[in-house]
């Protein structure tokens, strides 16, 4: 590691297998951050395994300068190393996964010939190494008194995370911003489909509540789920916020009632998805509307005036392109500095 009294925050970003070419190493840093290159389960568009590279690639071309937190790149930010075979295995699973797709849109059985049902247990069976392997790396980080963050990858990537976080916190809740609920049930037979994370999540008993912002592409099975969760469940659909901004309400009222249903301790879940498109053009499922990234970074300070505490945060369906990895990497730097931030506020 850089001595700290000798690293220019000002000067030119070093190109050094770090975000942001930030002077630590796993030792020194406070916030860990796992690269999940992981879309086995995609429906639609391709790309987002190669997401937290992009971020990295894109991280040193950003000036450290925080409004919020100034100092925040102080803390500690590193990334562990990008599992390569991840990749590898991705490739290799998201060609079976694609023929189970093209089977089930066709209207056919996965038990007609050739029988796909072995094909579909392989590869929910791959999914669940890859939970695990999170949940072990991120319960080690966690032991070792760091704080952990997540770059998918599909947004099935972080569930290994928030299994580690039930083993340390009895009670917390998760603000997720997206188009999609992911509220479905093994969408497309796959268990840990991107499409089902939350679902997923609320088998999670220490999950008291999980509250999402921008869902404008949602089923009927969803919309049923959130009405039927005895409120566990809180959905601020994209539509009816802009008809409440339309008519004069502000967002930062919205973002206070908003943040009013969440518990002391949350977690966020960014899905690129639940931005405007045409900032993150390239991810995976991209749904017209949705926000700017200033509205999401006022709901996040919001939460940190409110006295909550930011406990983890991942950012998934980062798109495979520039543009996409530069938007990715100002989201993962701002949740850095605001968990940080959260974080010193709690304690004093």
């Amino acid at each position: 590691m850089t001595n700290l009294q000798d690293y220019n925050p000002s000067g030119i970003g070093q190109i050094n297998g770090n975000l942001f070419g930030l002077p630590f190493d796993y030792e020194s840093a406070n916030l860990i951050v796992f690269g999940v290159p992981w879309e086995v389960t995609v429906s639609y568009g391709a790309g987002t395994a190669k997401g937290a590279q992009r971020v990295l690639d894109a991280s040193p071309q950003l000036d450290l300068f925080d409004f919020d937190h100034p100092d925040g790149w102080k803390q500690g930010i590193f990334m562990v190393e990008i599992p390569q075979d991840f990749l590898e295995k991705n490739k290799y699973y998201r060609a079976l996964a694609a023929k189970i797709i093209e089977r089930l849109e066709q209207g056919q059985q996965l038990t007609d010939t050739p029988d796909l049902a072995p094909v579909l247990t392989e590869i929910n069976q791959a999914c669940q190494q890859v939970n695990q392997w999170l949940f072990e790396q991120c319960q080690q980080a966690m032991n070792n008194g760091k704080r952990v963050a997540v770059i998918g990858g599909d947004h099935s990537s972080p569930l290994g995370y928030f299994q580690a976080l039930a083993t340390k916190y009895t009670n917390y809740g998760i603000l997720h911003i997206d188009a999609h609920a992911d509220l479905r049930n093994a969408y497309e037979g796959f268990e840990f489909s991107h499409a089902s994370i939350m679902f997923n999540a609320m088998k999670i008993p220490q999950i008291s509540k999980l509250v999402q912002v921008g869902l404008r592409d949602i089923s009927h099975d969803e919309v049923q789920m959130i009405g039927e969760s005895n409120s566990r469940i809180v959905a601020y659909y994209d539509p009816v916020l802009k008809q409440k901004l339309y008519s004069g309400i502000t967002w930062i009222e919205l973002c206070r009632e908003i943040i009013g249903h969440l518990p002391e301790y949350v977690y966020i879940s960014f899905d690129v998805d639940g931005l405007d498109p045409k900032l993150c053009p390239n991810t995976g499922t991209p749904v017209p509307g949705g926000l700017e990234l200033e509205q999401a970074f006022c709901l996040f300070r919001e939460l940190v005036n409110s006295g909550r505490k930011i406990i983890g945060f991942d950012v998934c369906e980062v798109g495979d392109a520039e543009w996409d990895g530069n938007v990715g990497a100002r989201i993962v730097y701002k949740l850095a500095n605001l968990m940080d931030l959260s974080q010193q506020k709690h304690q004093a």
